[in-house]
């Protein structure tokens, strides 16, 4: 049990780990890049495609933008 509670535990510690995150966006034929920094994968991804959740609705903002 105590195998299963710390594999659980170092899972949990690497989803949320917070590192550099590169945000490219497609306009027109050209793309734009900049870097999130010290932020978690969703967060990143959140600040990329400026989604916004409030509750359990999401509302969705660029789709021309993907985290990298």
């Amino acid at each position: 049990m105590k195998k299963v509670l710390f594999a659980g535990l170092a899972i949990l510690a690497l989803a949320s780990c917070k590192k550099d995150w590169t945000c490219t966006c497609q306009y027109s034929g050209e793309s734009d890049s900049y870097v999130i920094t010290n932020r978690t994968k969703k967060d990143a991804k959140a600040m990329c495609t400026g989604s916004v959740s409030v509750g359990l609705i999401t509302v969705a903002g660029d789709k021309n933008c993907s985290l990298n």
